[in-house]
């Protein structure tokens, strides 16, 4: 039993023409999907079912969502073994939800463009985990909306012929391998969606050397501190410049530091510091992602910070010695600076008219 029984009984029981009622052998099938116990799932997952509502699906499908993470087929990312229209193929595959994306582009070519470019963008952040064997789309052999939006929406699938499956172990070491591409593509999304734009993550990026800076100041330019409409995407977001007065005031206070900021020509990055008057390739570089705490809880902050700095670092940093991390806020963030400190990232927070920190900000002479 397990992984391999399941995808074999869907293959072998399934019939679309059959319809979708409670009698039909290929729906029971789906539908019992979530009380079976001999799947083996990764910790924290659980398996669902799909053959369709009132209509039976073309391609039936089982999710694979982490309860620690997004549980909704219709938008975010998530696992899916989906069956090619004729049964001969499962593909377990890291999809993109594309249900909510019919009000804005409808159900046909131009939501399969949209998804297919995230997907593409989404395949950056994969490509050092990529494997032998593992492709961008399944082939679902069915024309209509449903399966090519499915198509399009894979950002990275392992096909498998249902008359020949692997054994267990090896479908089992599959998705295993498939949850960290998950994990890997969430963080990538995350730090997408929190830029405001389709392509603020540019992981082609790579920051130019830095030569010695006499002014400390001199690549230093914050943007305003007042309320601004911003254009995004033909839609307007009204942001408060909250998160731009902390990087001002953070910026000069790290100056009487012995620190150069520098925001120019960093984006995506908030900001990144030097020591003053020695080479940054020498002395290194510290990446500061800066965030504002929300009605007095920092765990959604504090959340975003540890995607964006890890993520940064990770795709910007390829070619040149890791920087050293901070996560700034504009509230201290309590027992979260232990366990952002245990994760080698600094924490800074303001503190009154001062600044406050963790023992490794302390040590840098950053806080305190």
């Amino acid at each position: 039993m397990g992984i391999q029984d399941l995808l074999r009984e869907v293959a072998a029981t399934y019939d679309r023409r059959a319809g979708s009622g409670r009698e039909v052998i290929g729906q029971q099938v789906l539908r019992a999907v979530n009380k079976r116990t001999d799947l083996l799932l990764p910790a924290g997952f659980t398996a669902v079912g799909h053959g369709g509502q009132t209509t039976p699906a073309a391609t039936p499908w089982i999710g694979l969502f982490d309860s620690a993470g997004n549980t909704d087929p219709k938008r975010g990312l998530y696992l899916a073994y989906i069956f090619s229209a004729d049964l001969k193929n499962a593909a377990l595959t890291l999809q993109q939800g594309i249900t909510w994306l019919e009000g804005k582009l409808g159900k046909g070519r131009a939501r399969e463009e949209q998804l297919r470019r995230s997907a593409s963008r989404l395949r950056k952040a994969l490509d050092s985990k990529r494997r032998q064997g593992w492709v961008d789309e399944p082939m679902l052999r069915d024309a209509s909306t449903r399966p090519k939006a499915y198509e399009a929406a894979s950002v990275i699938a392992r096909i498998y012929a249902t008359d020949a499956l692997p054994r267990e172990v090896d479908l089992q070491a599959d998705l295993m391998h498939a949850v960290t591409l998950l994990r890997r593509a969430e963080v990538a999304d995350q730090v997408w969606w929190l830029e405001g734009e389709g392509d603020a993550m540019d992981v082609g990026y790579r920051p130019d050397r830095h030569a010695v800076i006499d002014d400390p100041l001199v690549g230093f330019q914050p943007k305003d501190g007042s309320d601004y409409v911003a254009n995004i995407k033909a839609r307007q977001q009204v942001k408060r410049r909250l998160h731009e007065k902390l990087i001002e005031d953070f910026g000069n206070h790290v100056v009487t530091r012995g620190y150069a900021p520098v925001t120019a020509g960093q984006h995506p990055k908030d900001l990144v510091l030097h020591r003053q008057g020695v080479n940054s390739d020498a002395a290194g570089e510290w990446l500061v992602e800066a965030k504002v705490i929300r009605n007095g809880n920092p765990t959604e902050a504090v959340r975003q910070a540890v995607g964006q700095l890890y993520e940064y670092s990770y795709f910007l940093y390829r070619k040149r010695s890791a920087p050293y991390l901070i996560g700034l806020f504009s509230a201290e963030v309590g027992v979260y600076s232990a366990y952002l400190e245990e994760r080698g990232i600094a924490s800074i927070w303001r503190e009154g008219d001062g600044w406050g920190g963790s023992p490794l900000a302390r040590d840098w002479g950053m806080a305190g």
